[in-house]
């Protein structure tokens, strides 16, 4: 046992290559929910090394080295973790950074090919954030946790939700994701609108969608989701401005990344009453601390940024990771993400 983690030793019967050698450290970091050595087996990384699971959140730069100090491979979970230029040269023993999915904007790839520590990713399932996406929409609009609380309060009735079926859906971004939630729209017989700077009229004409300009996006849309990746040009994307013309009887959903919406002016928006609500699953800050402002918002839906997480995607992250890990040890690393590495 490791403080803030859980250690598992590798069959000795299982060899790889031939390679007896223990030195290897593996450390998995942010496992929330406490699952990584379970969805997956490990074992089939046999004596070469050792793996160590961590469920808290390490913020601090200087907390986050005396925790990886001497692991020579690191499995981060999504972004949560982040590893600049700064943290990684303090980590000399570090040779192999695994993170789960294909991209990941919070590592220093060139950092890291600099200093020869090989970024490798895995595959994940777009599914679990579709169904979340859809998950939320269906909250807000219902406003499923205000009836529950009013139902167990003994209160009957004192919501009139709106209806999907010939509202309007509004998709900033449709792409992998945006383009099946626009398919499960059609499905509810909801009209839907796209934008994003690079989506043509064919393109989503293809997923059931009208391609309008960003502008009439926020003014027609009853509802509108956000699948765009976070990068300069969509940071604050969506402010004070965008949120007025969005309007007082339309929702915003945001499963993408917090600081593509102004966190201040949609904690405005939603006490003020110029939107109808909101359901989150992605912050500036995350975890969230106790005592951030979205915490006690109006008609608002909170989730723990768990768009990507499902029995499946996480079955398949991990099992990605100790392919990868296996691949490395044996000198041919796999879905690497840095280039050639010096």
């Amino acid at each position: 046992m490791t403080a803030g983690g859980h250690k598992v030793e590798a069959d000795p019967a299982d060899m790889i290559a031939g390679n007896r050698d223990p030195r290897y450290r593996i450390a998995i970091l942010d496992d929330y929910q406490s699952v990584a050595l379970t969805v997956t087996d490990w074992s089939s990384l046999g004596t070469v090394g050792t793996v160590t699971s961590y469920q808290d959140h390490l913020a601090n730069a200087d907390d986050i080295v005396r925790r990886l100090e001497g692991y020579d491979v690191v499995v981060a979970m999504r972004e949560r973790t982040p590893f600049p230029r700064a943290l990684l040269e303090r980590l000399p023993q570090l040779k192999l950074l695994i993170t789960t999915g294909m991209r990941n904007k919070s590592i220093d790839l060139e950092a890291a090919a600099d200093l020869g520590i090989v970024v490798s990713g895995t595959d994940l399932v777009p599914s679990s954030t579709v169904e979340l996406t859809w998950a939320l929409i269906l909250a807000v609009v219902r406003d499923i946790c205000g009836e529950d609380r009013r139902t167990r309060a003994g209160q009957w009735q004192r919501f009139v939700p709106l209806d999907l079926a010939g509202s309007t859906l509004g998709i900033l971004g449709l792409g992998k994701l945006g383009s099946q939630v626009a398919t499960i729209a059609h499905g509810f017989g909801m009209e839907v609108l796209a934008w994003s700077p690079h989506l043509t009229p064919d393109r989503a004409t293809a997923h059931h969608a009208t391609r309008v300009e960003f502008g009439e996006l926020l003014d027609r849309s009853r509802i509108l989701t956000v699948h765009v990746p976070l990068n300069d040009g969509s940071r604050g994307l969506i402010g004070s401005e965008e949120l007025d013309r969005l309007g007082a009887c339309s929702y915003l959903i945001n499963t993408s990344r917090g600081p593509i919406v102004d966190q201040d002016a949609l904690v405005h928006a939603l006490y003020a009453g110029t939107i109808a609500g909101a359901g989150l699953d992605v912050f500036d800050v995350e975890p969230l601390p106790p005592d951030h402002p979205l915490l006690s918002t109006p008609r608002t839906v909170l989730s723990p940024h768990t768009g990507f997480v499902s029995q499946r995607s996480l079955r398949i992250a991990y099992a990605g990771a100790v392919e990868n890990t296996l691949a490395w040890i044996a000198g041919e690393p796999i879905r690497v993400l840095n280039g050639p590495v010096g």
